[in-house]
């Protein structure tokens, strides 16, 4: 069985970084109302805080058989902080 490949741009500053996923596969993963208001979001990508939020999505994606293809992407004022803030009520 091959293992599946999510591509992922991982962005990030001086301050700090963020996965970006699409909100389809944040769905699959089953931690849609997990996520903290650390994590941002725009369109119909979510651009999930690199500490915890980015950790927890990794983990469920590789339980399922994923393996992960990263971009790194540095901004020296990366524009997501000014993105509307993933928070589920």
């Amino acid at each position: 069985m091959t293992a599946q490949v999510i591509k992922v741009k991982y962005y990030h500053d001086a301050g700090h970084g963020w996965v970006a996923v699409k909100r389809n596969l944040l769905r699959e993963s089953g931690l849609e109302k997990e996520i903290s208001a650390f994590s941002y979001q725009k369109g119909q990508t979510v651009y999930l805080e690199e500490d915890c939020d980015a950790y927890k999505f990794e983990k469920a994606m590789k339980a399922k058989g994923y393996v992960f293809e990263v971009d790194n992407r540095y901004c020296e004022r990366s524009p997501i902080r000014s993105y509307a803030s993933y928070f589920t009520v």
